[in-house]
């Protein structure tokens, strides 16, 4: 008795330690203490102070052994899904064997416990008992098979009343089959809260971090009602239709993904304003008060010689010309006249493609003609007289005016301004029948092709 009165004070000094908000499953031990009864009538056995079963089963005057003090002491642990695994010690005095009287006889007890809760963390909880142990009576011991119904009554989350009876069949014949009631306190301790919070860490869904069980222990920094885990802004107070966030400039973008948070913007724009409506904001414009294309970065393109084309497209910038020929000035009347009265006057050696030294200076001045045309496209054509074969003249004449587009190109002309094509006699501008008619014929124009 004397060592049992110990072990209940340190029992009792435990469970003072403990968090008074409890649950099974977060507070996963349990001590418990009281009286026991002891009844060796309604076990329906051989015995001969035995009866049938559940015979005079409240018959606490006649048939149960009780000592008027703690004689019982228990521990288990919380396993998970209403299980508990435990052990518990007993004693007592027998001195009623049925309807008979017994020697004051001794009785000890210890069992192994499995207990499964009817109903989970409630305060009414009734549960069934299944266990084995060894029972001594005097000097004498038998193992025991048990099975039992109880019942807790929770006060708090963590003292409880316990009520339970359970019926332990011994299987040596000298032993004698039994009833043992219970009624005393079970205390529940040890559960975990690191962050002290008083949300245990089983419940806290930031056990590592103090915060209010509102938010199931998670914090909320700025108290804007909004738990960290769910505020883009956890620092600064928000409201809710912004995530927590604040919106400084009143846009309706909030501030963590406004990028110009200070001023007024659009939601395009990701808050920031655009002055000049051009389709850039105001932060990205290098001319935010001057609308722009975006290519050249919100500012208006220049346009040097002022015809209308920009100088990006404006093939010549410094010139006037017309947008239909990119910027430049179009090939005139004048001017295409002047192209074809210098390219007839190149010569070739005679039944020959390659062109004479003397020609220089006048294919000098189709160069310098063709580059003020940028945007305008030629094409060389070869013409010869009615001298020689048609099959023959054909191939001379392209081949000279092929001649003179590779020489335009090799000096500067973009080959894809130029095209050649030759005609043979086909084409005549006077008669074949006088030297100064096959002279004329014997020619290469360059015409414009479009602008």
């Amino acid at each position: 008795m004397k060592h049992l009165g110990k072990i209940l004070v340190v029992f009792l000094l435990i469970a003072g330690f403990s968090n008074v908000n409890a649950q099974d499953h977060n507070n996963p031990w349990q001590v418990g203490f009281g009286i026991n009864a002891i009844d060796v009538y309604p076990t329906n056995s051989d015995k001969a102070f035995a009866g049938d079963w559940f015979d005079e089963y409240f018959n606490l005057s006649d048939h149960w052994n009780i000592l008027p003090s703690i004689t019982t002491i228990s521990v288990s642990r919380y396993v998970g899904d209403g299980f508990s695994v435990g052990v518990r010690g007993s004693l007592n005095r027998i001195d009623k064997l049925g309807d008979l009287e017994a020697d004051d006889l001794s009785h000890y007890a210890i069992d192994g416990t499995i207990k499964y809760n009817l109903v989970k963390e409630a305060a009414f909880q009734p549960y069934l008992e299944l266990g084995g142990g060894y029972t001594w009576i005097d000097e004498i011991g038998a193992g025991t098979l048990n099975g039992g119904l109880g019942i807790n009554f929770w006060f708090t989350d963590n003292i409880g009343l316990n009520l339970q009876s359970s019926y332990k069949h011994v299987f040596e014949d000298y032993g004698v089959e039994h009833f043992q009631h219970l009624l005393g306190l079970n205390i529940k301790f040890g559960g975990t809260d690191t962050d002290g919070d008083g949300i245990y860490d089983k419940d806290d869904a930031c056990p590592e971090v103090a915060g209010l069980e509102q938010f199931n222990g998670c914090p909320d920094s700025d108290g804007d009602g909004i738990e960290d885990s769910k505020d883009a802004c956890p620092n600064e107070a928000g409201s809710l239709d912004m995530n927590g966030c604040p919106d400084s400039d009143g846009d309706g973008i909030a501030d963590n993904v406004d990028d110009c948070p200070e001023v007024p913007g659009l939601a395009e724009f990701n808050g920031c304003p655009d002055t000049d409506g051009d389709g850039i904001p105001d932060n990205k414009d290098e001319c935010p008060n001057e609308a722009g294309p975006a290519e050249n970065n919100g500012c208006p393109w220049p346009d040097t010689d002022g015809d209308g084309v920009p100088d990006k497209d404006d093939l010549c910038p410094e010139k006037v010309g017309t947008v239909a020929n990119q910027g430049c000035p179009e090939v005139t009347e004048e001017v295409q006249a002047a192209l074809n009265s210098y390219a007839r006057t190149i010569l070739f050696d005679t039944g020959k493609s390659s062109i004479k030294a003397e020609s220089e200076q006048v294919l000098a001045d189709i160069i310098g003609i063709l580059k003020q045309y940028p945007a305008s496209t030629f094409k060389v054509e070869g013409h010869t007289d009615s001298t020689g074969s048609e099959e023959l003249n054909l191939r001379l004449s392209k081949e000279r005016a092929s001649a003179v587009e590779q020489y335009l190109e090799n000096a500067g002309i973009a080959p894809d301004r130029l095209t050649s094509e030759g005609f043979g006699e086909s084409k005549p501008i006077a008669s074949n029948r006088t030297a100064d008619g096959r002279r004329q014929n014997r020619r290469v124009e360059i015409n414009l092709i479009k602008e």
